[in-house]
């Protein structure tokens, strides 16, 4: 499968490329974040909160099936199941609600946090239990910052991390960019434009990172 990270949550995740494919998109934003949010067909959008710069699903062509609730959906071989989470620490006082989703794809089961706010409670972390990929916010203010990011990892133990929603080149959010994480976690991390991966390339001893450029 195929994993391109467009900026702030949203990642592009592909089983196949070709017509029996299929294409899931997560957090589409809108343009007024900074960046331009590029225009493509898609079979699935994921939407972790109703916030602008992860909302977008109108800029995504053709006629996706669209997920912004909790519970388990199942379409063309892909199986998802939204899990209820804060955006805060708060229980949602500040922020409200978050949906984290995990996406089993192509034998490979991907967790995507959204904008979680606040480490996970048991009954999250069993719904999570045998997380490949972890896709996860480190850049703080409205979400987890490096330290508690790093304190999730250690939940979740995942096989290999890919840090999302941080500062990045036109983004107005001020927010930590990834080099705060890169250190907090303590792992040298390999740099990918496009992540291609298949089960049996799965790390199977040490936990790897993988930072994705726009």
């Amino acid at each position: 499968m195929y994993i391109t990270w467009l900026g702030q949550s949203c990642f592009k995740l592909q089983d196949k490329i070709g017509p029996d494919g299929c294409l899931l998109v997560t957090d589409p934003y809108n343009d007024d974040t900074g960046m331009k949010m590029p225009h493509f067909e898609a079979d699935i959008v994921t939407v972790s909160h109703d916030h602008h710069d992860h909302n977008n699903a109108g800029a995504i062509r053709g006629n996706p099936l669209i997920i912004n609730t909790a519970g388990e959906y199942e379409t063309r071989g892909v199986f998802i199941e939204g899990v209820e989470a804060w955006h805060d620490d708060k229980s949602g006082a500040e922020r409200g609600k978050n949906i984290i989703y995990r996406i089993e794809m192509e034998d490979i089961s991907i967790t995507h946090l959204g904008d979680l706010g606040h480490v996970l409670d048991t009954k999250q972390l069993e719904k999570l239990e045998g997380t490949d990929i972890l896709l996860i916010p480190v850049g703080g203010k409205y979400t987890l910052n490096a330290a508690k990011a790093v304190e999730v990892i250690s939940q979740i133990e995942p096989r290999l991390v890919i840090p999302m929603h941080y500062k990045t080149p036109g983004l107005k959010a001020d927010i930590d960019g990834v080099d705060k994480f890169i250190k907090e976690i303590g792992i040298k991390p390999r740099q990918e434009e496009k992540l291609k991966i298949s089960k049996k390339d799965l790390p199977q001893e040490d936990m790897e990172l993988v930072v994705l450029s726009l």
